[in-house]
């Protein structure tokens, strides 16, 4: 079974996100960006969500993470929490 491992940042508003990801690829952390401005309880841990299998996120997060480009930023992604910014650390098949 595949498994990946993901941080992400969630946020109320699309535009929020875009100004995030700006920031990020202007050279702010994708760690300090989730502890500053998710929220989500993982921004805490800078995003972290540690490893999981397809299915135990929302569709649209679990299509991004399992088919995105590993160490990119991705995103907006709209599900129903919000807007989030993903970035797949690591994946196996």
């Amino acid at each position: 079974m595949p498994t990946a491992r993901a941080s992400h940042i969630l946020v109320t508003t699309e535009d929020e996100c875009n100004d995030l990801k700006t920031k990020i690829e202007g050279g702010e952390t994708f760690d300090s960006m989730a502890q500053e401005h998710s929220q989500c309880p993982s921004g805490q841990k800078g995003g972290d969500l540690g490893e999981f299998m397809p299915g135990q996120m929302v569709k649209e997060f679990d299509e991004v993470v399992f088919s995105g480009e590993i160490g990119a930023v991705l995103g907006p992604i709209k599900t129903q929490f919000g807007y989030h910014l993903i970035q797949v650390i690591s994946r196996t098949d």
